[in-house]
């Protein structure tokens, strides 16, 4: 068999459609116009990169894009002021912060410093908690877009036994708990893991966010199932030039599945569609709108 290629870049450009249209009904029937707040502190290239696509790609869905470029000598204090005065500023719905910031500023205070109503990361200990109790939280958008990916590829998630591999704050617990909320019979698994290949061997649904280079085998995989590789790792090709890997063998895993996301062009391309669409519902609930169901 040969796996069905789930296409990241075309769910996020439907969900980037369906930002669009709600932010325009948003603009006209309320006179609300979403803004996202981005804050970039040094000049990490990769960080460089990010915020400029998150800048791009908001002002292609008619979003108000606001951007911050600190100097890598910032101060905590100072980044602390900014994050106060985007709490208090109106026309900011949503504020994200790039990670990573600088040895001199404490992430976790940075995080906590940010209105849980405007964290669009949903990194704040408030929006944790929430989604954990399926009480409304902001979801953490690389979770959240390959949430939905799974769903193109496995429409009915009730019942099905799913495996999360890595058991990071950003992707691994929320992904975990989002599934959790599916109906999914879930196994959070790390690298502590005893026997992980035979856990992995039960799952309908795998996804790898451990942040090791192919680390899953195709013989981990159980026939049919639908992989989802949120690992980005850059190793040396044959060629001797640098190339982007998953955290799954995919040549292998290819023959295995039923459905699986490449790297790149699968979970990547959902983060960035997902933090916009995290923006409309915190400007909706800033302002008690109520949004279309099925956004």
């Amino acid at each position: 068999m040969s796996a069905r290629i789930i296409d990241g870049k075309a769910r996020a450009e439907r969900l980037r459609r369906d930002t669009a249209s709600v932010v325009a009904e948003l603009r006209i029937k309320h006179g609300v116009t979403p803004g996202l707040a981005v804050v970039l502190v040094g000049n990490d290239p990769a960080s460089e990169v990010y915020v400029r696509n998150k800048a791009r790609q908001t002002v292609e869905v008619d979003m108000a894009s606001f951007e911050y470029r600190l100097d890598a000598g910032t101060s905590e204090a100072e980044l602390l002021e900014l994050i106060d005065s985007l709490n208090q500023n109106p026309t900011v719905h949503g504020i994200l912060v790039q990670l990573p910031l600088p040895r001199q500023i404490n992430a976790n205070k940075v995080i906590e410093a940010i209105d849980p109503a405007k964290d669009v990361d949903g990194f704040h200990p408030v929006n944790v908690g929430r989604v954990a109790t399926g009480d409304g939280g902001i979801v953490p958008c690389t979770p959240y877009g390959s949430l939905l990916l799974i769903r193109e590829a496995v429409p009915s998630l009730a019942g099905k036994e799913a495996i999360v591999i890595g058991r990071s704050n950003i992707v691994g617990k929320p992904m975990a708990q989002l599934l959790l909320a599916a109906d999914c019979t879930v196994t959070l698994a790390h690298s502590r893991t005893t026997d992980i290949a035979s856990v992995c061997r039960r799952a309908d649904i795998v996804v790898a966010a451990v942040g090791r280079p192919e680390m899953v085998r195709g013989d981990w995989l159980k026939p049919g199932c639908c992989v989802i590789d949120v690992g980005i790792n850059r190793v040396a090709g044959p060629d001797g030039k640098s190339k982007l890997v998953g955290d799954v063998a995919y040549n292998e895993a290819l023959e295995v599945a039923a459905s699986i996301t490449p790297v790149p062009g699968g979970v990547g391309p959902m983060t960035i569609a997902c933090l916009l669409r995290n923006t409309v519902v915190a400007a909706a609930r800033i302002h008690g709108l109520t949004l279309p169901e099925a956004f």
